[in-house]
């Protein structure tokens, strides 16, 4: 199933790059595929001659494959997923619903489609729908989060479907890697570790906020509109957590104070760095990123990593077997 996969995205390694928001531009995606892994546009609500530009720029930079994640509740996705099927991209990950209505076109087009999910009920309905592959994301993840940790999701959606499974979520070094592709996963998705590699234009005060970050220093909002979001401890964060406490659980809760607080607030940490405003989006792996490469050295390092996880338990199962 691993080399199924790796030969359908064509790339070396079994490493994904996340399409993190405001993150993942054309110049961390193509140091990612150039370095043998599959970088991973974000192109979020912007509109088609925005995404034009954004692959025509990843193209000058790469001749590898990459992919790009198509958001399904944009404005924009009719017109997206016309233009990402002109230009053959390899790969296309999709978040905020189903693809179903655009398989056709992908197929049609040769693209790999990849759906994130977050429950078993899902994964299954993906394959039925012509999916490739699934990203099962645990809420260890950085972002948009579901309720099921790594661990428990990536098992359980591999004993219900016969596609390829991605793991993502907590991820940050060659254990994490070992340890998913022992649970059934083919492949890893990493997001936090990336925003701190060379080629990242993430402001320096995101990629700082993550180096310095310990175990206990992220912190779920959100809970209460149904969207949650992990995210690195702040002003902002104090401040939103304190409005979510005092919002009664009435049926149709005022959530009016919070949006005002979350509007924008993305953009402020990726961009302008806004320790106080700003929304750092960032996975329980933080605490695991102390230093900055470029994405050759990390994905080198991750795969090396594997390796002597996987020696190591070969030399176990041998002491077993005697």
């Amino acid at each position: 199933m691993q080399a199924e996969l790796i030969e359908k995205l064509g790339i070396k390694y079994p490493i994904i790059q996340g399409a993190m928001s405001w993150v993942a531009d054309p110049s961390l995606v193509s140091a990612v595929s150039n370095a043998g892994g599959l970088g991973v546009l974000a192109c979020g609500h912007a509109d088609v001659e925005t995404v034009r530009g954004l692959i025509a720029e990843t193209k000058k930079l790469t001749d590898k494959p990459f992919g790009i994640n198509v958001l399904l509740l944009s404005p924009h996705v009719d017109g997206v997923v016309k233009l990402v099927c002109e230009e053959k991209i390899r790969v296309v990950t999709t978040g905020a619903g189903s693809p179903g209505r655009y398989m056709e076109q992908f197929k049609a087009a040769g693209t790999v489609v990849i759906p994130v999910v977050a429950s078993v009920a899902l994964a299954r309905r993906m394959q039925q729908e012509g999916a490739d592959a699934v990203i099962c994301e645990g809420m260890e993840a950085g972002g948009h989060i579901g309720k099921t940790t790594t661990m428990n999701l990536v098992p359980q959606v591999v004993d219900q479907v016969s596609i390829p499974v991605i793991a993502a979520g907590g991820i940050a070094d060659g254990r994490g890697v070992a340890a998913v592709m022992a649970l059934g996963a083919s492949a890893a998705q990493l997001g936090t570790r990336f925003v701190v590699a060379y080629e990242c234009n993430a402001h320096r005060n995101f990629k700082d906020f993550i180096l310095k970050a310990k175990d206990i220093d992220t912190v779920v909002t959100g809970l209460i509109t149904g969207h949650p979001v992990r995210v690195l401890r702040n002003k902002l964060t104090r401040e939103y957590l304190k409005v979510e406490k005092s919002i009664t659980s009435d049926e149709k809760p005022d959530l009016s104070l919070l949006e005002a607080l979350g509007k924008g607030a993305l953009k402020k940490a990726v961009v302008d760095g806004d320790k106080v405003s700003g929304s750092f989006m960032s996975g329980q792996s933080a605490g695991l990123v102390k230093k900055e490469q470029s994405c050759e050295e990390i994905i080198h390092e991750l795969m090396d990593e594997y390796k002597i996880v996987v020696e190591k338990q070969a030399g176990l199962l041998g002491l077993l077997n005697k």
